[in-house]
Protein backbone atom coordinates (compact mmCIF):
# COMPACT_ATOMS: atom_id res chain seq x y z
CA UNK A 1 0.00 0.00 0.00
CA UNK A 2 1.48 3.72 -0.78
CA UNK A 3 2.27 5.68 1.71
CA UNK A 4 0.00 8.79 0.92
CA UNK A 5 0.91 12.34 2.54
CA UNK A 6 -2.97 14.11 3.58
CA UNK A 7 -2.92 18.28 3.72
CA UNK A 8 -5.35 19.93 5.07
CA UNK A 9 -6.30 23.83 4.53
CA UNK A 10 -9.50 24.17 5.52
CA UNK A 11 -12.50 24.27 3.93
CA UNK A 12 -15.90 22.97 4.67
CA UNK A 13 -14.98 19.37 5.35
CA UNK A 14 -13.16 20.74 8.77
CA UNK A 15 -15.92 22.57 9.91
CA UNK A 16 -17.73 22.04 13.30
CA UNK A 17 -19.42 24.36 15.51
CA UNK A 18 -17.53 26.02 18.38
CA UNK A 19 -19.56 25.80 21.31
CA UNK A 20 -17.29 28.87 23.00
CA UNK A 21 -18.15 31.01 20.32
CA UNK A 22 -21.64 29.34 19.13
CA UNK A 23 -20.32 29.68 15.66
CA UNK A 24 -19.26 27.58 13.18
CA UNK A 25 -15.32 27.17 13.15
CA UNK A 26 -12.35 25.12 10.62
CA UNK A 27 -10.74 22.57 12.96
CA UNK A 28 -7.30 23.52 12.26
CA UNK A 29 -6.01 20.60 13.78
CA UNK A 30 -6.71 17.99 11.42
CA UNK A 31 -9.21 16.27 13.80
CA UNK A 32 -11.53 14.97 11.26
CA UNK A 33 -8.92 12.65 8.99
CA UNK A 34 -7.12 11.48 12.67
CA UNK A 35 -11.04 10.11 13.22
CA UNK A 36 -10.57 8.75 9.59
CA UNK A 37 -7.42 7.24 9.80
CA UNK A 38 -8.01 5.59 13.37
CA UNK A 39 -11.23 3.93 12.01
CA UNK A 40 -9.47 2.89 8.34
CA UNK A 41 -6.65 1.92 10.67
CA UNK A 42 -4.39 3.59 8.37
CA UNK A 43 -1.45 5.70 9.48
CA UNK A 44 -1.63 8.61 7.09
CA UNK A 45 0.88 11.36 7.32
CA UNK A 46 -1.26 14.28 7.84
CA UNK A 47 -0.03 17.99 8.00
CA UNK A 48 -2.17 20.90 8.87
CA UNK A 49 -1.87 23.99 6.97
CA UNK A 50 -3.85 27.02 6.33
CA UNK A 51 -7.06 26.36 8.22
CA UNK A 52 -9.10 28.43 6.08
CA UNK A 53 -12.31 28.78 4.41
CA UNK A 54 -11.03 28.38 1.15
CA UNK A 55 -13.02 31.65 -0.14
CA UNK A 56 -10.27 32.94 2.61
CA UNK A 57 -7.48 31.74 0.95
CA UNK A 58 -4.72 34.37 -0.78
CA UNK A 59 -2.57 34.23 -3.47
CA UNK A 60 0.33 33.41 -0.55
CA UNK A 61 -1.94 30.60 0.82
CA UNK A 62 -1.60 28.89 -2.57
CA UNK A 63 2.05 29.48 -2.88
CA UNK A 64 2.40 27.58 0.60
CA UNK A 65 0.76 24.79 -0.12
CA UNK A 66 2.87 24.16 -3.62
CA UNK A 67 5.78 24.89 -1.44
CA UNK A 68 4.33 21.96 1.21
CA UNK A 69 3.81 19.73 -1.79
CA UNK A 70 7.08 20.54 -3.33
CA UNK A 71 8.95 19.63 -0.10
CA UNK A 72 6.71 16.27 0.34
CA UNK A 73 8.98 13.36 0.14
CA UNK A 74 5.47 11.63 -1.11
CA UNK A 75 5.01 10.95 -4.32
CA UNK A 76 1.20 10.90 -3.83
CA UNK A 77 -0.75 13.50 -2.13
CA UNK A 78 -3.97 14.41 -1.09
CA UNK A 79 -5.31 18.11 0.05
CA UNK A 80 -8.19 18.42 1.73
CA UNK A 81 -9.62 21.78 0.41
CA UNK A 82 -11.95 24.19 0.30
CA UNK A 83 -14.68 23.61 -2.60
CA UNK A 84 -15.40 27.21 -2.89
CA UNK A 85 -11.63 27.43 -4.76
CA UNK A 86 -10.26 24.42 -5.20
CA UNK A 87 -9.78 24.50 -9.04
CA UNK A 88 -8.00 27.78 -8.12
CA UNK A 89 -5.10 25.90 -6.33
CA UNK A 90 -5.32 22.59 -8.65
CA UNK A 91 -4.16 25.41 -11.48
CA UNK A 92 -1.35 26.77 -9.11
CA UNK A 93 -0.19 22.94 -8.30
CA UNK A 94 -0.54 21.79 -11.92
CA UNK A 95 1.98 24.86 -13.18
CA UNK A 96 4.80 23.97 -11.12
CA UNK A 97 4.64 20.46 -12.88
CA UNK A 98 5.47 18.15 -9.88
CA UNK A 99 6.44 14.49 -10.50
CA UNK A 100 3.95 13.59 -8.38
CA UNK A 101 0.14 12.74 -8.02
CA UNK A 102 -2.10 15.52 -6.22
CA UNK A 103 -5.58 14.88 -5.53
CA UNK A 104 -7.74 17.87 -4.03
CA UNK A 105 -10.98 16.63 -2.46
CA UNK A 106 -13.27 18.28 0.73
CA UNK A 107 -16.71 18.25 1.24
CA UNK A 108 -20.14 20.17 0.33
CA UNK A 109 -20.97 19.33 4.12
CA UNK A 110 -19.34 19.77 7.19
CA UNK A 111 -17.90 15.94 8.34
CA UNK A 112 -19.15 17.08 11.60
CA UNK A 113 -22.79 17.43 10.16
CA UNK A 114 -22.53 14.21 7.84
CA UNK A 115 -19.95 11.93 7.77
CA UNK A 116 -20.76 10.23 4.46
CA UNK A 117 -19.73 12.30 1.87
CA UNK A 118 -16.74 13.75 3.16
CA UNK A 119 -15.76 10.14 3.92
CA UNK A 120 -17.09 9.12 0.27
CA UNK A 121 -14.24 11.65 -1.36
CA UNK A 122 -11.73 11.03 0.61
CA UNK A 123 -11.85 6.99 0.42
CA UNK A 124 -12.41 8.11 -3.92
CA UNK A 125 -9.50 9.83 -3.91
CA UNK A 126 -7.12 7.26 -1.52
CA UNK A 127 -8.24 4.52 -3.74
CA UNK A 128 -7.65 6.13 -6.41
CA UNK A 129 -4.05 6.57 -5.43
CA UNK A 130 -3.57 3.30 -4.96
CA UNK A 131 -3.99 2.38 -8.52
CA UNK A 132 -3.06 5.43 -10.28
CA UNK A 133 0.34 6.11 -11.49
CA UNK A 134 0.42 9.12 -13.94
CA UNK A 135 1.71 12.45 -12.34
CA UNK A 136 -0.82 15.25 -12.26
CA UNK A 137 -3.41 16.88 -10.70
CA UNK A 138 -6.84 15.90 -9.72
CA UNK A 139 -9.68 16.47 -8.28
CA UNK A 140 -12.00 14.15 -6.39
CA UNK A 141 -15.88 15.32 -4.89
CA UNK A 142 -18.98 13.13 -5.07
CA UNK A 143 -18.61 10.61 -7.15
CA UNK A 144 -16.48 11.84 -10.07
CA UNK A 145 -12.85 11.71 -10.55
CA UNK A 146 -10.57 13.22 -12.79
CA UNK A 147 -7.91 15.58 -14.19
CA UNK A 148 -8.20 19.17 -12.24
CA UNK A 149 -9.43 20.44 -15.79
CA UNK A 150 -12.08 18.02 -16.41
CA UNK A 151 -13.92 18.35 -13.02
CA UNK A 152 -16.45 21.46 -12.26
CA UNK A 153 -18.41 22.30 -9.36
CA UNK A 154 -21.65 22.67 -10.81
CA UNK A 155 -22.85 25.23 -8.37
CA UNK A 156 -26.65 25.24 -9.19
CA UNK A 157 -27.00 21.63 -8.80
CA UNK A 158 -24.85 21.94 -5.31
CA UNK A 159 -22.48 19.07 -6.74
CA UNK A 160 -18.98 18.02 -8.72
CA UNK A 161 -19.23 16.65 -12.08
CA UNK A 162 -17.18 16.46 -15.26
CA UNK A 163 -17.51 19.00 -17.78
Amino acid sequence: MKKIHFISTGGTFNKQYDEDSGSIAIDKEARTLQEIAQKWRTDFEIQTLIGKDSLDMTDQDREALLAAVSASAAQDIIIIHGTDTMDQSAKVLAKAQLPKRIILTGAMIPYRVDQVEATANVAMAYGYLQAESTPGVYISMNGVIGSYETIIKNRAAKRFESA
